[in-house]
């Protein structure tokens, strides 16, 4: 009954449901100079809870942040190469290699984030929008390998130690591989917090562990510097653990996508905007899902039996309108009729569900 494709057009009104278009909040930072530039690109606006994103919108901003974090991490690339050039260092390549290719992973969820602009169609009736959670498993098997990597690399420096050529160098490399890398995440981990995109968060988190990486190098070539020969792996070691905190967190997001876990919270919030619904008598039960980083939600309304059908279509067309404007990162809300005061209403289906987690009893 709510399956119709917004803009609606009922009874002659146009209800578009142009989310930019509301009065949102923002904390604006107008700090000028240069700090005031870095800060409006990485933290252009604070959105307050409320603040509506659609995700055409979110698709734009998405694919905006991966490539201006990819601009910003080939800057780092050519800076580290810059001084692997002047050094002549071979590990220093290693690692400015290391660190473009892990930038690489960006380019799946570039993709994901395309992908989920295609409409829904006959096979993939709820669209595309779930090519981004699969693109934040490879992300976070990426961060996996990260860690695996720097483990063994620290370990194999600790059983054959090994002197740091131009320490100098190799710390002005390593600060660089960090401050760069940590920009690109934070730049990437609040886009993906402001649209809702667990892939794009994972993302910011594998960018992280990639400037972890690089301070680890920072760290080697500063003890090399004060003369403690193991500085190296044991900094090595911290990274590594340091990286798989950084996994778990990533892993954990991820997972939660999957396994269709809502807050609690943001279910109370759509049953109150429903409860304030002129017609509506009560809240049966409501779902809730993210597919990609749109929401999608279905609810059991109870509505007076007596009602016209059109009537009863109206009442829920309203509810879903105001859902829409009231609920951050809202795909689509699909909303069922149940009589008021019927509690017999699904006993011819109930025996499908003999648990009873599916079918919620009404009120009566």
């Amino acid at each position: 009954m709510t399956g119709h494709d917004h803009p609606h057009d009922h009874d002659g009104h146009d209800h578009r449901h142009d989310r930019d278009g509301h009065d949102h909040r923002h904390d604006h930072d107008h700090r000028g100079g240069l700090l005031g530039v870095i800060r409006h690109l990485f933290a252009p606006h604070r959105h307050d809870h409320a603040d509506m994103i659609d995700s055409a919108r979110a698709n734009r901003e998405g694919m905006r942040t991966l490539g201006i974090s990819l601009g910003g991490l080939g800057v780092t690339a050519v800076l580290q190469t810059v001084v692997v050039a002047l050094s002549g260092s071979v590990a220093l390549l290693a690692d400015t290699i290391h660190n473009v290719s892990d930038a690489l992973t960006a380019i799946p969820l570039g993709l994901a984030f395309w992908l989920g602009r295609r409409p829904p169609d006959r096979r993939y009736t709820y669209g595309y929008g779930r090519a981004e959670d699969l693109a934040g498993i490879f992300v976070v098997a990426m961060i996996a390998l990260s860690a695996g990597v720097a483990a063994w690399q620290a370990f194999d420096r600790l059983l054959d130690p090994r002197a740091v050529h131009r320490p100098g160098w190799v710390a002005l490399a390593g600060l660089i591989g960090f401050a760069g890398n940590e920009l690109v995440a934070v730049y990437r981990i609040r886009t993906g917090r402001r649209i809702g995109s667990a892939a794009l968060v994972a993302d910011g988190l594998h960018a992280r562990t990639d400037g972890l990486t690089s301070l680890a190098v920072l760290g080697a070539a500063l003890g090399t510097m004060a003369g403690w020969a193991l500085a190296d792996p044991i900094i090595g070691l911290l990274i590594s653990v340091a990286i798989v905190n950084v996994l778990r967190q990533a892993a954990r997001d991820i997972h939660h996508r999957l396994m269709d876990r809502t807050d609690p919270g943001l279910l109370d919030a759509i049953e109150h905007q429903l409860t304030h619904v002129d017609g509506i008598r009560g809240v049966d039960r409501v779902r809730a899902r993210w597919t990609g980083h749109e929401l999608q939600v279905d609810a059991d309304v109870a509505i007076a039996a007596e009602l016209p059908l059109a009537s009863t279509h109206e009442i829920l067309e309203t509810a879903r309108h105001r859902l829409l404007h009231t609920i951050p990162r809202l795909g689509d809300a699909h909303l069922h009729p149940n009589p008021a005061g019927h509690a017999h209403a699904h006993d011819l289906v109930r025996h499908h569900d003999p648990t009873g987690h599916r079918l919620l009893p009404h009120p009566g």
